[in-house]
């Protein structure tokens, strides 16, 4: 059985060193990038516009789109319209892309479309680089060390886990803020305390959210002190009233995207392998 071709359109640094991987597995051709931005040492072939060649599969980026409808092509000098991907695409093509939303199926309506970033392996594959990032732009932002300062972390996710064993290596002072009594557990069982997200106070240094849903409206955060640095780490709609943030004085970052953004290689890698298993389990790849 033939290898499907894949075509990557659009997207940062993380999708290049997501073709590199797929390369070794797979035929791939780049679309998307200005020929300086491809390193020499990736040695991928980059699709020319005036080909005709139409590829199996497509990997887009996250997000796929961009506010005006197009491919979100931050690396690319020219505009590239979604219509243009279609192209290169055989009638029946599957698109993988991060964060698809309902432009994107409309965009694409002969084409089956899949979120990668739904999948348990990429969730649990990506935890831990969102989490080194986000130590990383505490430690930009903080003028005082981890080693000792009281951090609350609200959610035990994976994301949640993820960042208390990293923080303990640190030697910092972690409480996790949780709903319920599975949370507490999982606290017990990473080493660190517990407390209800209703009795939350303020004796922080630096918080990181985790879940998406408003959890720092403006009650909440009058209970700390202005110089807490907050973090939120969940996708939209976030976990933090930014505005009431301001206005009480407090530095709130919304982190969104850190893998792309602190670890490019690793996270484009995770996603080569989340699209493989998906196209292996879709029965497309070959033993």
């Amino acid at each position: 059985m033939k290898r499907p071709e894949i075509l990557i359109a659009g997207g940062d640094m993380r999708q290049l060193y997501c073709a590199a991987k797929l390369s070794r597995e797979f035929e791939v051709g780049v679309l998307g990038f200005d020929r300086e931005r491809i390193p020499d040492e990736l040695e991928l072939k980059a699709v020319e516009r005036s080909e005709t060649h139409c590829y199996d599969c497509a990997v887009l980026p996250v997000p796929p789109l961009n506010s005006e409808g197009n491919l979100f092509a931050p690396c690319s000098s020219a505009v590239i319209s979604i219509s243009a991907v279609a192209e290169f695409l055989a009638a029946d093509a599957v698109i993988y892309a991060g964060r698809v939303d309902d432009r994107l199926r409309k965009a694409l309506p002969q084409h089956t479309v899949y979120d990668y970033l739904l999948c348990e392996e990429m969730s649990l594959k990506n935890a831990v680089p969102t989490a080194e990032g986000a130590v990383q732009l505490a430690l930009e932002e903080l003028p005082v060390t981890l080693n000792g300062l009281k951090v609350l972390i609200v959610g035990m996710g994976r994301i949640g886990t993820a960042l208390a064993e990293i923080l303990k290596g640190f030697g910092a002072d972690i409480t996790a803020a949780v709903h319920n009594s599975r949370g507490t557990a999982k606290a017990r069982l990473h080493g660190i305390r517990s407390v209800p997200t209703k009795r939350l106070n303020g004796d922080y240094g630096l918080v990181f959210n985790t879940v998406p849903k408003l959890i720092f409206g403006n009650d909440m955060l009058s209970r700390f002190d202005k110089n807490t640095l907050f973090i939120d780490l969940a996708s939209k709609p976030g976990g933090i009233d930014f505005d009431a943030a301001l206005e009480h004085g407090i530095k709130a970052i919304w982190a969104l995207g850190l893998p792309g953004k602190t670890a490019p290689v690793t996270s484009g890698e995770i996603i080569a392998e989340t699209v493989s298993s998906m196209i292996a389990e879709r029965g497309e790849a070959i033993e």
